[in-house]
């Protein structure tokens, strides 16, 4: 269900109910493309029915869904119609079309060329839970959580998130796990890690499948190199790779966590699903955050350096 996990803290002063936030939603559903539009964004059943609830409630957990449709003419093709528009021109009139010209002949033959472009779509799935005032946006790059986030602020007037902040930065907290073989308690370290240098090398070393509590990744920590990103698990139910930017990603439930129940209902499914991923998960981040030394306060910054190791 959630594949990268962004966390971000929803301002005290937010307030809105279950039914505020469908009718807020409702305003900006989904909508295909038309013959000559080149993006469509809004809001769509979570369960994937076609007139279904925008705001899923499981267990008190709110589930929510983005869907992005987008439509392109490949940069070639287009290049193509209009230098063919442009030689047509040049035959009629014996005049070269100007470089203002050009670019009027370049977006009519887009407009042309759009209504015959294939479509892509892709959904982001957004989750709030309320009383611990948090929102998680299952996106793999900034960019695409702040897209869902703008999405968000036009049919949540009032919302204010930020993305939430450790004392100490991942990069700090992953060197001195990597380098004292000890993670936090509750945790174990994987088979992938990626550092990098920060001198103007800019050298990356990415281990793959490959056993970490070795002296070579000892000695890159030492030369300078630092982990932007570790995969670890948590528990032995739920296994991520951390990043430099506190982002979640590759997440996975280890086998045994959900149940398969080949009797029950897609409706079924979808609750045990939502309520197995997201009670997981909510476990997982007050733990995490605890690991990484607690939510940064206000005026404090995080912590850029590994820590020195231990007597």
């Amino acid at each position: 269900m959630f594949k990268n996990v962004m966390v971000y803290r929803i301002g005290p002063e937010w307030s809105v109910s279950l039914a505020q936030l469908e009718a807020g939603l409702q305003e900006n559903r989904f909508v295909e493309c038309g013959l000559t539009q080149e993006k469509s964004v809004g809001w769509t059943a979570p369960r994937g029915d076609v007139h279904g609830a925008l705001v899923e409630a499981v267990g008190g957990q709110w589930l929510l869904k983005l869907m992005l449709e987008s439509k392109a003419v490949p940069g070639s093709v287009l290049s193509r119609k209009a230098r063919e528009r442009a030689a047509q021109i040049e035959a009629v009139t014996g005049r070269k079309p100007g470089k203002k010209e050009m670019k009027e002949i370049k977006e009519e033959a887009r407009i042309t060329l759009l209504p015959m472009a294939f479509t892509k779509q892709g959904a982001v799935l957004v989750w709030i839970d309320p009383a611990a005032r948090l929102l998680v946006i299952d996106a793999a790059s900034q960019a695409k959580a702040d897209e869902v986030l703008t999405c968000l602020a036009k049919s949540m007037p009032g919302l204010g998130a930020v993305l939430v902040q450790t004392t100490i930065s991942p990069v700090a907290a992953m060197a001195d796990w990597l380098r004292s073989q000890e993670p936090p308690a509750g945790f174990s370290v994987d088979r992938e890690c990626e550092l990098k240098a920060g001198d103007d090398s800019k050298a990356v070393v990415r281990y793959s499948r490959h056993a970490l509590d070795i002296e070579e990744v000892q000695q890159h920590i030492a030369m300078g190199k630092l982990p932007t990103r570790l995969a670890m698990t948590w528990e032995g139910r739920v296994s991520f790779v951390l990043t430099e930017a506190l982002q979640i990603k590759k997440l996975a439930f280890v086998d045994g966590v959900f149940q398969d129940d080949a009797s029950a209902s897609k409706d079924d499914r979808f609750d045990a699903d939502a309520a197995i991923a997201t009670g997981e998960i909510r476990r997982l981040i007050p733990d995490l955050l605890e690991a990484l030394g607690g939510e940064m306060t206000l005026g404090v910054q995080p912590l850029s350096q590994p820590l020195p190791l231990a007597a």
